[in-house]
């Protein structure tokens, strides 16, 4: 297939709220020769990326909207568009090859429309996008009530953080404390010619020069490594591990945070690894294999805990809560096109759910670490505050980080180009038991 064609209906799948990448594109991906799916999926991604001012683009150039059923031709255009401005095909390959494609989608009357939008395109983008820089939406590439919410919350940051969600995000790999120290694994890389520099906040984060195949590096297969953002590496240690505790990852998967924990103390009584499911749990139980580590993988509803607790306390919790996944856009970049603004008070009550399910099956003593990758305080510290405020047994712990922001509640870290991802803590205490 060609991979136009096939980043095209990924996208469409996107567009039309059925999908997001990740589930529609590896499908795509499949029919794609070997070699050109590295640029089929950056095809996929970038378009993603800066749809919203192709979007924009695409209204001044043509007469009228597409209709639903078209949203194929739609998605066509907008990855001829994103060829035109941000790749370095030749335009004539990114033209002919984009309009081509409306054969395969069995809509030859998309030809001549494809055709004269992505030549006119080409001659007068950038005349129609200055007139369009006034909109903060086409300037940062965000939809407009995730570019108003950043700008509410983050009037000194806001535009800083579009930029970061627009930039390609770093490989970062977390080494393996049972095997390797970092600066050991740092040296293993300087012998193979593989430019690196550690993480500044993570003690086990190491970040690539240049992203690339990490089955290539040294010892990934032994597990000697993973690849994992270093916003999310700070989990193991903000939870004070130490022999002896039980340990519960609540929304556990794709499992990074498992292993790491695993990895941090391997003294720990054991890990419970939870996640809605049992899909998810199959990497995670893949590089629990890989790092040769053993967690107990429950598939469950994290709030039903009379459906998988044992009644045995834990010591430490962490719940990585589902959230909006704004601080990892630059990783995802269709969280711009699946998330709405509407999606953040359902988030923010399930995130609070959550914490009121899992607070009963910590000891008291016992610590819990409340995380999301998202940028919006709605999801974090004000998700805190409720529940403080309904909890008399819970009190907050500091941070013990530099990265990121202090906040009312936790601490923020946004994402930050060239370096971690945008992520939140806040860390509790629990220092006495609900009253029966």
């Amino acid at each position: 297939m060609n991979p136009r064609l096939a980043a095209a209906k990924a996208l469409a799948a996107v567009l039309s709220g059925k999908a997001s990448l990740n589930s529609s594109l590896p499908t795509q991906l499949d029919k794609v020769e070997e070699r050109d799916r590295g640029f089929t999926q950056d095809l996929a991604f970038g378009t993603a990326r800066w749809q919203p001012r192709l979007s924009a683009l695409a209204a001044k150039l043509l007469q009228k909207p597409f209709k639903g059923a078209d949203v194929d031709v739609e998605a066509l255009l907008l990855v001829g568009l994103y060829q035109l401005l941000y790749s370095r095909v030749p335009a004539h390959a990114a033209i002919g090859e984009t309009v081509g494609c409306a054969d395969k989608l069995k809509k030859p009357w998309a030809k001549a429309l494809l055709n004269a939008v992505l030549r006119r395109a080409q001659r007068e983008s950038e005349t129609l996008l200055a007139e369009l820089e006034h909109d903060p939406v086409v300037r940062t590439a965000h939809p407009r009530w995730l570019q108003k919410s950043l700008k509410a919350f983050w009037p000194e940051q806001w535009e800083a953080i579009c930029a970061a969600n627009n930039a390609h995000p770093p490989m970062i790999l977390r080494v393996n404390r049972r095997h390797h120290t970092r600066d050991a694994y740092l040296a293993l890389l300087g012998e193979a010619g593989i430019p690196a520099i550690p993480c500044q906040y993570s003690r086990d984060g190491i970040v690539l020069e240049t992203p690339g195949d990490v089955r290539t590096l040294p010892g990934f297969s032994e597990g000697w490594i993973s690849v994992q953002d270093e916003a999310a590496q700070l989990a193991a240690d903000l939870l004070e591990l130490a022999p002896g505790q039980r340990v519960l990852d609540a929304c556990c998967a794709p499992g990074g945070k498992t292993c790491h924990i695993l990895e941090a103390e391997p003294k720990l009584a054991g890990v419970v690894a939870v996640d809605l499911e049992a899909k998810r749990l199959v990497r995670v139980k893949e590089n629990l294999e890989r790092l040769g580590l053993a967690a107990q993988l429950i598939a469950a509803d994290g709030r039903d805990t009379g459906a998988w607790w044992d009644g045995k306390p834990f010591q430490r919790i962490l719940l990585d809560a589902p959230c909006s996944a704004t601080g990892v856009i630059r990783r995802h970049p269709d969280i711009k096109l699946t998330r709405q603004a509407d999606d953040i008070a359902a988030l923010a009550s399930l995130q609070g759910e959550l914490l009121d399910a899992l607070w009963p099956t910590l000891d008291v003593g016992g610590i819990l670490l409340y995380a999301t990758c998202s940028t919006l305080p709605t999801e974090n510290t004000e998700v805190i505050d409720a529940f403080l405020a309904r909890t008399s047994g819970a009190r907050e712990l500091d941070i013990a980080t530099q990265a990121g922001l202090k906040q009312p509640h936790g601490r923020q870290l946004l994402a930050q180009e060239g370096g971690h991802d945008g992520f939140y803590y806040a860390k509790l205490i629990k220092i006495a038991a609900a009253r029966g």
